[in-house]
């Protein structure tokens, strides 16, 4: 099973659910539906065709990780960003990460690779993920994510999205510039 809508109903909660979730709560998003997106560089060819002009967009992408005590992280970084692993563990007081298995990210997020997001913490909260977010998301207007499927793409703003993260209990920690991600 890929990571596309066809299997949202394998997942513990589906795209369509996660999405009524966000409709009864009063959060707004401008949903998108393309390609599957794996990688931030299939992301790039279609950003265009989701943006709006002069929108302060934070664009991201996500990593699962484990410590060696088997804590469990979703770092959502901007897209751009380079990732130093060792660095990251050290400013987060982890020791040294490393990418979890496909089972348990469907395990602890409820996802499959490629669908990866803030918005899986809708399960992961449950699960004892912690949420680790770049400092830079602070200042975007709106935030581009799956909902937990990559052949959709969701745009919330800011607000809305921490709006949601509050909602089901999940704290932020947030990465500034300093750590060297």
């Amino acid at each position: 099973m890929d990571a596309s809508s066809a299997y949202q109903d394998t997942l513990p909660v589906s795209s369509d659910a996660l999405l009524g979730q966000l409709d009864d709560w009063g959060l707004a998003y401008r949903l998108y539906t393309h390609v599957p997106l794996r990688t931030v560089e299939d992301a790039k060819a279609v950003e265009g065709e989701l943006t709006r002009p002069g929108e302060r967009a934070f664009r991201i992408k996500n990593l699962y990780l484990r410590d060696k005590k088997k804590r469990n992280y979703l770092v959502t970084l901007e897209q751009d960003r380079a990732v130093d692993l060792k660095a990251l563990g050290v400013a987060l007081g982890a020791g040294n990460l490393s990418f979890g298995s496909s089972d348990r990210l469907m395990q602890h997020l409820g996802i499959r690779p490629g669908a990866v997001s803030p918005l899986a913490m809708i399960t992961g909260v449950g699960q004892e993920v912690r949420l680790i977010m770049d400092a830079a998301a602070r200042e975007a207007e709106v935030i581009y994510m799956h909902p937990l499927v990559n052949d959709r793409t969701v745009a919330m703003a800011r607000a809305d999205l921490l709006a949601f993260l509050e909602r089901i209990g999940c704290e932020v920690t947030w990465l500034d510039g300093s750590e060297r991600a």
